[in-house]
């Protein structure tokens, strides 16, 4: 079972709709579109989903170059 992260280079404001793409193997164009989109239909609700969510899914785990 593949775990959720923010993505360290895959990122705009947090991470976190690039971690969602590669969480579930998509682009992340379309997980930032659909999190517009769905952003500006809740007024706003979707806004503090992404907040919360930013505060909750850690970041990716930092590669150690052995």
């Amino acid at each position: 079972m593949r775990k959720l992260y923010r993505s360290r280079t895959d990122h705009k404001l947090t991470g976190l709709c690039g971690g969602i793409a590669a969480w579930l193997g998509i682009d992340s164009t379309i997980v930032r579109l659909i999190a517009v989109i769905s952003a500006v239909c809740s007024f706003g609700t979707m806004v503090l989903i992404y907040i919360l969510c930013s505060l909750v899914v850690p970041s990716e785990p930092r590669m150690h170059p052995f």
